[in-house]
């Protein structure tokens, strides 16, 4: 549940859009900093990483952690500092060039938050297949995650398909429950991390199927197969299974912003080494940023960095930076 308190009458110092790692390490900065602080989350906080079932490189924990697990220690830490949490959907965010102040709306609200600097940490959405079937069997054997749905997949065979970390480390997840697991990648090597590498290919419950992309999903009221294409020979043929899983990617979740702000050609927003945006008071943190490594520990990175950007321009304007 949010916070029940929240005013929208109140000028907040911070707005946080996003509830990721990225957004609540900068919750948690903001707030020991004693900057009044919102973090508004769409669906549940944690993002992508409150969906792993283990992360084996976030420094500290020599045998892993649940994703689920170190979100919830995010969480609790934040609001233990003061960070506020709101649920709701962003549509918009308004400001003038006249005032500091900066108006975002939620749910189709006509009353908006305000407050003097937002920090964006949206994070991402899994990408689509975008092929027959995918739409129809969503939820009827299509998945977009192993943790939440792997059980129902007890003694079934499923394909993955993507050659990351995610797609390599769901494929070794869902070998607890499939007796058969499928990799289907396009590409003839994998661009996941070699540790997943070895482990995928010295798992007697996995096949993997390189060269290959998936143009079809079949089936009668669930899932009974895939039709699946060779790119070197344009072969074509029928597997059978009873489950797909889609981890090829991500693309930003940044409707709301339209066109305020700079963003790459693939819509990442651009910022500088100090998060800061193209547009001053607003900064971006975390995986909905364009840049190259995308893990957790750099997401929490970012979003300390961000906050700490935050800090000082908030400072600024009230004439109370330290200099």
């Amino acid at each position: 549940m949010g916070d029940d308190s929240l005013s929208k009458a109140e000028v907040y110092d911070v707005i946080i859009i996003g509830g990721g790692p990225a957004g609540l390490t900068a919750g948690i900065y903001t707030t020991r900093a004693r900057l009044s602080t919102i973090l508004i989350e769409k669906l549940g906080l944690g993002g992508q990483a409150s969906l792993s079932d283990k992360i084996e490189n976030y420094p500290g924990f020599i045998s892993g952690i649940s994703g689920g697990e170190l979100v919830h220690n995010m969480e609790e830490q934040a609001k233990s500092f003061g960070t506020m949490i709101a649920y709701g959907e962003v549509n918009r965010i308004e400001f003038s060039e006249d005032s500091n102040i900066k108006k975002i709306f939620v749910d189709n609200d006509p009353v908006p938050y305000q407050c003097l600097s937002i920090i964006i940490a949206a994070g991402e959405e899994q990408r689509k297949l975008g092929v027959p079937g995918e739409l129809e069997f969503t939820g009827k054997g299509v998945s977009y995650c192993a943790t939440c749905d792997g059980a129902f997949f007890r003694d079934l065979t499923v394909a993955v398909v993507g050659g990351g970390d995610v797609a390599l480390g769901d494929a070794l997840f869902l070998t607890r429950f499939a007796q058969k697991v499928y990799i289907v990648h396009r590409r003839d090597r994998f661009r996941g991390t070699k540790i997943l590498q070895e482990k995928v290919f010295n798992n007697s419950k996995i096949e993997v199927i390189f060269d290959s992309v998936m143009d079809e999903i079949f089936g009668q009221t669930m899932v009974g197969g895939v039709k699946l294409r060779n790119l070197k020979s344009g072969e074509s043929k029928n597997l059978e299974v009873n489950g797909v899983f889609v981890f090829i990617g991500y693309v930003p979740s940044l409707t709301f912003l339209g066109t305020i702000l700079k963003k790459s050609d693939d819509d990442y927003i651009i910022v500088d080494r100090e998060m800061n945006t193209s547009r001053e008071g607003i900064f971006a943190c975390g995986d909905c940023c364009k840049k190259n490594l995308k893990q957790v520990v750099t997401a929490c990175g970012d979003g300390a960095t961000a906050a700490f950007s935050a800090q000082h321009y908030v400072e600024r304007i009230k004439g109370e930076e330290y200099v």
